[in-house]
């Protein structure tokens, strides 16, 4: 069905297709930071002479293998991605303008939060109260145009993938949800940045799903595949393409042993608009699944909390995010994070059949 549309298309048409400027985009993201990478990493050693600090609590070989590895590298997967989508997108898009706002927002964040660990020297900076309010208020904002702009039929609405169109009308409750939609993935994508190699893995397996999503839903093939037809899907897919060729790139000095740590400069906002795409394609589920690996790290996060507390100072498990547990247990970390990696690509896998025309 896809490759009948787009035989259907002039020449003229295809070079301006979404298609076509997603490749670009990808391939912009991608070589961006592979040209500037090295000055990149070297620039954040000349600045962070004693790296980003271990946690104590953590993996002990984590303070031998990772000390002075400098972070921040989060700026370089935003730089290229928000660089490839002012040349790919179409500015006119609100859509355009409020992902890159949630890139930028959210990685001043994340950069705040970084500076302050590297200056003094410790891996709790900024509270967590604040951060969350400086997320929700973000999300709150973004939800809001959001919605204002989505086609009044599919304002509120929670769509369930698989079920041909099903869908649940929340009213303004949806509001609230998809607040902690975006700052659920934030978060959960910061907890997974523990390990050289894993969130960028992870992020490039949802990213690509997303990307397919918001070509369907920004197209007529839409309302042949049972998903919300939003108009504006189309630069979305061109915004994700962007996104995954900078992760991929970053991949390059980021697998073990990392040159660099992507930090919660980039985690906590590349989780908000891997968030902010899902609300923005009514896919909130689809992220559960497509992302499930991030929900298994947070949900281990408030098991061991909960646990810690119900049972007066016992652990559930051995540590947590869980792939520190399977480290604990012995695991190398390159066999964690292939093992997390394939993980990912299986749930995306079963992610896009949502998708299968019947």
């Amino acid at each position: 069905m896809l490759l009948a549309y787009l035989d259907g298309l002039s020449w003229a048409d295809f070079v301006t297709s979404s298609y076509w400027r997603s490749f670009w985009a990808f391939f912009t993201a991608l070589l961006v930071v592979l040209a500037l990478g090295n000055k990149t990493v070297d620039l954040l050693h000349k600045h962070q002479l004693k790296g980003q600090p271990i946690r104590e609590d953590g993996p002990q070989s984590h303070l031998l293998t990772k000390k002075g590895t400098p972070t921040m590298g989060g700026i370089l997967i935003l730089g290229a991605a928000i660089l490839s989508m002012l040349l790919w997108c179409n500015l006119s898009n609100v859509f355009v303008w409020v992902g890159i706002a949630v890139l930028l927002i959210y990685g001043v964040v994340g950069f705040i939060d970084d500076y302050m660990k590297v200056t003094k020297q410790t891996s709790a900076a900024m509270t967590a109260k604040m951060k969350l309010i400086l997320q929700f208020a973000t999300a709150l904002v973004a939800v809001l145009i959001i919605t204002n702009y989505t086609p009044q039929e599919y304002k509120f609405i929670l769509n369930f993938p698989y079920t041909h169109g099903y869908s649940w009308n929340l009213g303004w409750w949806y509001v609230p949800f998809a607040m902690i939609v975006i700052a659920g993935a934030s978060n959960g994508v910061n907890l997974s940045d523990g390990l050289d190699g894993l969130a960028s893995g992870l992020l490039s397996c949802a990213f690509v799903v997303f990307m397919a999503a918001a070509y369907i839903s920004g197209t007529y093939l839409a309302l042949q595949y049972f998903v919300p037809v939003i108009p504006q899907a189309a630069d979305v897919a061109i915004m994700c393409a962007a996104v995954v060729g900078a992760c991929l790139g970053f991949l390059w000095f980021n697998a073990k042993p990392a040159q660099v740590f992507m930090g919660d400069t980039g985690s906590l906002a590349l989780g908000a608009f891997l968030g902010l795409v899902a609300v923005m394609l009514k896919q909130e589920i689809l992220l559960a699944i497509a992302g499930g690996v991030f929900v298994m790290e947070s949900v281990s996060v408030m098991i061991q909390v909960g646990w810690f507390k119900i049972s007066g100072g016992k652990r559930f498990f051995k540590m947590a995010p869980i792939h520190h547990h399977f480290e604990q247990l012995g695991w190398a970390e390159t066999k964690v994070v292939f093992r997390f990696w394939l993980i990912a690509i299986i749930l995306a896998v079963v992610a896009l059949a949502a998708f299968v025309n019947k």
